[in-house]
C-alpha cells in the first residue's frame, strides 16, 4: 500500500483527535455524574434513614443527627478531639447536610462545578482527617482520590457534556462572577 492510499482509508488526525475528545468528554461527564449521585445518595439517606449508611428510624426526618455517630465515634487519630467537640453544635448537621445535596445537585447537573469542587475537596479532606490514621496506606484513600478527582472535573468543565455548564456558564450572573462557573 501507498502513503496516499493508507491515508485514504484511514480516519484523518483531526477526526481521531475530535472523536477522543468527544469520548474523554463523555467518560469524564459520567465521572462527574456518578460522584454527583454518591453525594445525593448521602443526603437521602441520612434524611430518611434507609437502612444503608444510616439505621432505619435514625434518619434526620426521624429527629436523628447524621454527624453524631460518624463525628463522635467514627473519628479517630490526632484530630479525634476536635471532630468529637463538633457533636450537637447547632451548625453542624444542617452545614454538613446543605453541603452533601448542593455538591451533588451541581455535579449531577454540570452546573457550578468549581464550587462543588472546592466544597467537595474540603468535605473530602475532613472526613479523611477524622480518620486518621488510615487503615491500608499511611496516606491516601478513597476522600483523597475523590477530592482530585473533583478538582480534575472542574478544571475540564465535565459539566459542559451531559450537563448543563454550558447553560450556566451562559447566564448573566456566572459571567459576571467567573467562579460561579
Amino acid at each position: 500500500m501507498t502513503t496516499t492510499s493508507l491515508r485514504q482509508h484511514s480516519p484523518a488526525p483531526v477526526e481521531q483527535a475530535r472523536t477522543t475528545r468527544v469520548a474523554a468528554g463523555r467518560a469524564l461527564a459520567v465521572l462527574r455524574i456518578a460522584y454527583g449521585l454518591t453525594f445525593l445518595w448521602a443526603f437521602v439517606d441520612k434524611v430518611f434513614g434507609l437502612g444503608f449508611a444510616t439505621k432505619s428510624g435514625k434518619g434526620w426526618i426521624d429527629g436523628g443527627d447524621p454527624t453524631a455517630g460518624f463525628l463522635g465515634k467514627g473519628a479517630t487519630g490526632p484530630f479525634a478531639d476536635f471532630y468529637h467537640s463538633l457533636v450537637g453544635d447547632f451548625w453542624v448537621t444542617p452545614l454538613f447536610m446543605i453541603g452533601l445535596a448542593g455538591i451533588g445537585l451541581a455535579l449531577t447537573l454540570g452546573i457550578g462545578m468549581r464550587i462543588a469542587a472546592v466544597a467537595g475537596t474540603l468535605l473530602y479532606v475532613l472526613m479523611w482527617s477524622a480518620s486518621l490514621p488510615l487503615e491500608t496506606n499511611p496516606v491516601l484513600d478513597d476522600h483523597i482520590i475523590g477530592a482530585i478527582a473533583l478538582i480534575a472535573l472542574a478544571l475540564v468543565a465535565a459539566g459542559n457534556v451531559w450537563g448543563l455548564g454550558k447553560q450556566w456558564s451562559g447566564m448573566s450572573i456566572v459571567k459576571h462572577y467567573p467562579w460561579l462557573r
